[in-house]
């Protein structure tokens, strides 16, 4: 029996691993994204400055008070939406951010994280993305885009590490020993949840999940 229970472990182990290497690799991706978007900014950037002399040359007010005005709307759809003081945690956290806001989901977020911390960044960046990733996954599955939303608060709770990802969901939750799954599971459903929840083992970590009114949330608390 503990031969079989070893196995089993074993096997876990390896799917969960493969697993977080292929949310790596999409993190990784993401962000490229991310950057490749802000070279292509800096590169309009001269071409911005130019058009503005040349209104102001002419003395054309009214044309270079409306350039002005949408250089206004476009700086504030692409400017960082998080600075949490943490560079590898911004690239994650406004790399997803912006795959949600492209995907009509409703977004509040708030994040500040200490310049020293007892969790490495890596395992960090594993559970917000592996939260998030399942936040916006149930909110995709809702067919009406009103509804969905994701709210995202991570900063400091009684000295430690607080992150809170709450989201809605259209769909009954089915729970499993401390996890909650889907009714429309799929086969590596799960593995980002258990994920997250080895990682706060790991820091000696609290992880709460709950489930009320269609709102889903996780809150997490990490020692500093």
């Amino acid at each position: 029996m503990g031969l079989v229970h070893f196995l089993f472990g074993r096997m876990m182990d390896r799917r969960i691993s493969a697993y977080q290497n292929d949310l790596i690799a999409q993190h990784y991706d993401e962000v490229q994204h991310i950057y490749k978007q802000m070279r292509g900014w800096r590169h309009d950037y001269h071409n911005h400055i130019q058009t503005l002399k040349a209104h102001l040359a002419l003395g054309q007010l009214a044309e270079l008070d409306d350039y002005l005005s949408q250089l206004d709307t476009d700086l504030a759809a692409v400017d960082t939406v998080i600075q949490t003081g943490n560079i590898m945690i911004d690239a994650i956290l406004n790399s997803k951010l912006s795959l949600m806001a492209s995907k009509s989901i409703g977004v509040n977020a708030k994040a500040t994280v200490p310049g020293k911390l007892q969790i490495s960044e890596i395992d960090l960046c594993i559970i917000i993305g592996n939260l998030l990733d399942n936040a916006m996954e149930a909110c995709l599955r809702q067919t009406d885009r009103s509804e969905r939303f994701i709210r995202v608060y991570i900063g400091i709770l009684k000295e430690q590490l607080y992150i809170s990802v709450s989201n809605s969901v259209g769909e009954e939750l089915i729970r499993s020993d401390k996890t909650f799954l889907s009714t429309k599971n799929r086969p590596d459903h799960g593995f980002g949840l258990m994920r997250v929840d080895r990682i706060a083992a790991k820091y000696n970590g609290y992880v709460n999940r709950q489930h009320e009114d269609r709102v889903f949330a996780t809150e997490i608390l990490l020692p500093l």
